[in-house]
C-alpha cells in the first residue's frame, strides 16, 4: 500500500474498505513506531505462510499462520475489537505481542 493513499474508513474509524470489502483498522491509539514493526512481523509470517504452503511444509504453516494471527491480534485487526477495550488493555495487547513475536525472532 503506497504512502500517498490511505483505505477509506467507515465513519466510525473502527474498520477500513479495501476492494468492497470491511476489515479491521489497526488501533489508532499503538505508536507509529510499535505498529510499523508488528507490520514488519506481519509481513515476514506471511512471507513464510507462502514458503510453507509451496514447500508442503504443513508444521511451518501452522507456525507461520499462528504469528500471523499474534501479529493481527496486536495490531487490533482480530481478538477483542480495540474500541471496546480500555486504554490499559489496549496497551498491554500490543505490548505483549510485540515481545512475544520479538522473541520468536532471537529465539
Amino acid at each position: 500500500m503506497d504512502a500517498h493513499h490511505s483505505p477509506e474508513r467507515t465513519p466510525d474509524g473502527h474498520h477500513i474498505v479495501v476492494r468492497g470489502r470491511k476489515w479491521r483498522a489497526t488501533d489508532p491509539s499503538i505508536p507509529e513506531e510499535i505498529a510499523a514493526r508488528l507490520r514488519r512481523h506481519l509481513m515476514a509470517a506471511r512471507r513464510a505462510v507462502r514458503a510453507a504452503t509451496t514447500a508442503g511444509d504443513e508444521q511451518g504453516e501452522r507456525a507461520a499462520r499462528a504469528r500471523v494471527h499474534r501479529a493481527k491480534i496486536a495490531l487490533g485487526e482480530r481478538g477483542t475489537p480495540w474500541w471496546e477495550q480500555p486504554a490499559n488493555e489496549r496497551r498491554r495487547r500490543w505490548e505483549e505481542g510485540l515481545e512475544s513475536l520479538d522473541g520468536e525472532e532471537q529465539g
